[in-house]
């Protein structure tokens, strides 16, 4: 069993940065892909990026360039660098977990979930 939670977000004007961060509870924090997705009022839960468990990451079109993801396997957390936010950043950011995974944004191959944490971009 394993249960994240994330903390970092918050409120900031268009082109600032946030980083949010999500520590795993449990052991073989290594062995799991970690996944950043998110999700804005009336949308679906769209996958934002992924750093899988042999080191690979994968990003959201929308996000190249502007987020970074990455993980610090000792602290059993994984992080996303938010670079020059945009207005449709906006959303509620979860952070998730797949034991083995592929990195991909699939979310239904994500097993654990945390309760997400609020990033608002405002003009």
């Amino acid at each position: 069993q394993v249960q994240l939670v994330e903390s970092g977000g918050g409120s900031v004007q268009a082109g600032g940065s946030l980083r949010l961060s999500c520590v795993a509870s449990g052991s073989s924090f290594s062995t799991y892909t970690m996944g950043w997705f998110r999700q804005a009022p009336g949308k679906e839960r769209d996958f934002v990026a992924a750093f899988t468990w042999s080191g690979g990451s994968t990003y959201a079109d929308s996000v190249k360039g502007r987020f970074t993801i990455s993980r610090d396997n000792p602290k059993n957390t994984v992080y996303l660098q938010m670079n020059s936010l945009k207005l449709e950043d906006t959303a509620v950011y979860y952070c998730a977990a797949d034991r083995y995974g592929l990195g991909t944004g699939d979310r239904w191959r994500y097993e654990y979930w945390g309760q997400g944490t609020q990033v608002t971009v405002s003009s």
